[in-house]
């Protein structure tokens, strides 16, 4: 080595590298760490039966309005069970007049539940059928969405129709009770909206 040239710290060179491999793999690992808590978080999912993707099978049911009816009975049922324990144990020390009190509003909230899960009688095609027959008109676009009225919740169907014209000329909105099938409400105006643009792309 000649004069002029520098002193090389080979050893703190090696120490910097280290340091650098030691920070490349603690990022390394703290992004596996990362992606396994990512696939442990479980978020909102519909159930198997109302995924959209299942609406377009021929062979696919609305799910029964019924269905409220199964955390009315739970609600029921943890009822009895706080009634039996204030019943059964009345000297203890953890029960209390706030028990019964407790059963007394599970019950209400069980029987609300069984009283506002109506049995639907009528599906999606039953009401296209009757929202059809009520607006008057060749009927191409429609539309469905399930709906709840009153206090008792009762199910009702609300269809969005239009004319089988390209583009349609009118639009109507219809309301089907889900249980005996009645038309509550229809309402049929010329179709305001714009379809110009769909027109000319399906062209």
């Amino acid at each position: 080595m000649s004069e002029n040239e520098p002193d090389i710290d080979v050893d703190g060179v090696e120490e910097v590298g280290q340091e650098t491999i030691d920070d490349a793999s603690a990022s390394e690992d703290q992004a596996e760490l990362a992606a396994e808590e990512s696939a442990d978080v479980v978020g909102d999912v519909l159930p198997d039966d109302l995924q959209p993707q299942l609406a377009d099978h021929e062979d696919y049911t609305f799910p029964n309005n019924n269905r409220r009816r199964v955390p009315g009975y739970l609600y029921l049922a943890m009822a009895v069970v706080l009634v039996i324990v204030a019943l059964v144990w009345p000297d203890s020390v953890f029960v209390n007049a706030g028990w019964l009190g407790a059963a007394a509003i599970l019950a209400a909230i069980g029987s609300y539940s069984i009283v506002a899960g109506w049995d639907l009688q009528v599906d999606e095609r039953d009401a296209l059928v009757a929202a059809v027959g009520e607006v008057g008109f060749p009927v191409g676009h429609a539309s469905a969405q399930m709906g709840w009225r009153g206090w008792l919740s009762r199910p009702t169907w609300r269809i969005l129709l239009y004319s089988a014209e390209e583009p349609p000329s009118k639009r109507g909105f219809v309301q089907v009770d889900g249980v005996d099938g009645e038309v509550l409400d229809s309402f049929v105006e010329e179709n305001p909206e714009d379809w110009s643009d769909l027109a000319d792309t399906s062209a």
